[in-house]
């Protein structure tokens, strides 16, 4: 079984489960991230995930560039920040769950054969070649069964045989087992995951498992909804837009556009540091009126083409399946913008809210007005530390 990549049980692939074995009874989410860093440590107590610390830092200086710029750094300066972050943070876990970025992995569905469980082991990778670019022994396979009907369930291996499946209720027929099934899977170059070996064991900590960042996200921020819903994660340089059906990410598309554009907009219109630019974005939002209304201005016009091409998409997707979004949710940096969630659900006709991870966490009191404005960009490291308290 392979849980680096999923997060929960999965159906195939090798594991570092084995290798990095979790001692800990607090847990850590280290969110590598292109412009900035982020750590949370929970634990748990009574049953709930209490946090312990938090901590954010800009990659920017080891750059030689400003705050809020994306980078691009060696293995060994990342290591060092991670070093810097975590001394101060206080964190005292030397244990942690990683995110891998959309970018470096390659999710996709695909219909196979339906065959015994234990077949799937040998077949699943054969299959799965038509679909990635390069040979399959240079990644890291992942994947799981979902359920044959139309609720795009994943279904555990018990379920899998079609004397193991649950029981159907009276007076209703039992369904006909199709002759195909859906295979979610994933698929992680390994030199990719070398490199964040390279980069945890230079910063003097453990690899407990690997995660790509939607997991991490779903987890913290959609938990247990069973609907169809989308999240909308507008980072640094670009915007990822996820729409996820019963955990299982549906559809995934980059949008190369991100909050940094937006700030340096306002920075050049205004003729000052990208650093007050992102107060000013954060502050005045899509409702500045007087003289902040060129501020407000110039932010509308740099969301447009971001919410035109969610708009496109979502509407493909919608059409396509025949499925309504009920939810957007809204991460990252971009997403802290005064007035957005209104501007979003007039838009996108779909109801939006900002993502709040540290919602179900129990917290200092008084903290909560400022883990609420910063929740959004701690989606996945707060989906990560609560990962690492399930195990």
């Amino acid at each position: 079984m392979l849980e680096n990549l999923f997060g929960g049980t999965s159906s195939g692939g090798l594991s570092l489960k084995n290798f990095f074995k979790k001692k800990e009874e607090s847990s850590l989410g280290l969110d590598i991230g292109a412009s900035a860093i982020k750590i949370v440590q929970l634990k748990k107590s009574k049953g709930m995930a209490v946090l312990e610390t938090y901590g954010e830092l800009s990659l920017g200086p080891y750059a030689g560039v400003e705050e809020g710029k994306s980078t691009s750094l060696s293995n060994k300066q990342i290591s060092g920040a991670i070093l810097d972050l975590l001394k101060e943070s206080t964190a005292n876990v030397m244990t942690c769950g990683v995110s891998i970025p959309l970018s470096s992995s390659l999710i996709f569905e695909m219909e196979i054969p339906r065959v015994p469980h234990e077949q799937l082991k040998k077949i699943v990778p054969i299959e799965a070649r038509r679909f990635i670019p390069v040979p399959i022994s240079e990644v890291m396979l992942d994947w799981r069964v979902v359920l044959d009907d139309d609720s795009d369930r994943v279904i555990e291996e018990d379920e899998f045989l079609e004397d193991k499946r649950p029981a159907i209720e009276m007076g209703q027929k039992k369904p006909k087992v199709k002759d195909k099934i859906k295979i979610f899977v994933v698929a992680i170059h390994k030199n990719e995951i070398d490199r964040y070996r390279d980069i945890i064991q230079n910063a003097k900590l453990k690899l407990d498992f690997l995660e790509i960042e939607i997991f991490s996200t779903i987890r913290s921020v959609l938990g247990h909804n069973t609907g169809t819903s989308a999240i909308l994660d507008i980072g640094s340089g670009v915007t990822k837009l996820y729409i996820v059906e019963y955990g299982i990410v549906k559809k995934s598309h980059l949008i190369n556009r991100g909050s940094q554009n937006i700030s340096l907009a306002i920075s050049h219109s205004l003729g000052i540091v990208i650093e007050n630019a992102e107060k000013k974005k954060r502050e005045i939002g899509l409702l500045g009126e007087g003289e902040d209304k060129q501020v407000s201005d110039i932010i509308l016009t740099n969301l447009i083409d971001i919410f035109d091409e969610a708009k496109r998409v979502l509407g493909a997707y919608q059409n396509e399946c025949n499925k309504n979004i009920r939810k957007m949710v809204f991460t990252g940096g971009g997403s802290v913008i005064r007035g957005l969630t209104d501007y979003a659900s007039k838009n996108l006709e779909i109801e939006s809210v900002v993502a709040n991870p540290f919602e179900t966490i129990k917290t200092p009191a008084f903290l909560d007005d400022v883990l609420k404005e910063i929740g959004p960009e701690f989606a996945v490291a707060v989906g990560l530390a609560l990962r690492g308290l399930e195990k």
